[in-house]
């Protein structure tokens, strides 16, 4: 009976759930190698916010919120439905998820994502107001951009 060759048991051992995933498309603004990295973090995550595809939509999320010219302030919303797809309607929830990948990568890419998030997060600090009972209404209020004045429901 013939023998299989050492590196072909290594192969089939080493195939995991998430390098069956091809990789999705270069994230707008961020290396090739950076949005790799983001999406091996992705597809190794057990946190149920943070799917494939999660940065992309929360950074295009926090960014939209940013983008309406003029020098109104924003009031970020709670989102009506709480489901991982839908919960991007609160910007704060992206930011939450910016927070977590950033946590996650390796020293190059998390300076690469972090240097674009900042210059959001300066918009964003610009573009809302303190809220001074944060800490009784927010649920996540050690969170800075948690403790911004919003409209919502109840919580906010």
């Amino acid at each position: 009976m013939p023998r299989r060759r050492p590196g072909t048991l290594r192969e089939r051992q080493l195939k995991s759930r998430f390098w069956e995933v091809p990789p999705p498309a270069r994230i707008h603004g961020l290396s090739t190698r950076t949005s790799l990295l983001i999406h091996r973090v992705e597809g190794l995550s057990t946190d149920p916010y943070l799917f494939i595809g999660a940065t992309d939509h929360a950074l295009r999320r926090y960014e939209a919120f940013s983008a309406p010219p003029g020098l109104r302030h924003r009031y970020p919303q709670d989102s009506e439905c709480p489901c991982r797809g839908c919960s991007f309607a609160d910007v704060r929830h992206a930011r939450d998820v910016l927070d977590t990948v950033i946590r996650q990568l390796p020293r190059r890419a998390r300076t690469e994502l972090g240097r674009r998030v900042a210059s959001l997060d300066a918009v964003y600090l610009r573009r809302t107001l303190p809220d001074p009972f944060a800490h009784r209404r927010q649920w996540r209020a050690d969170r800075w951009w948690r403790r911004r004045l919003s409209t919502g429901r109840g919580a906010g």
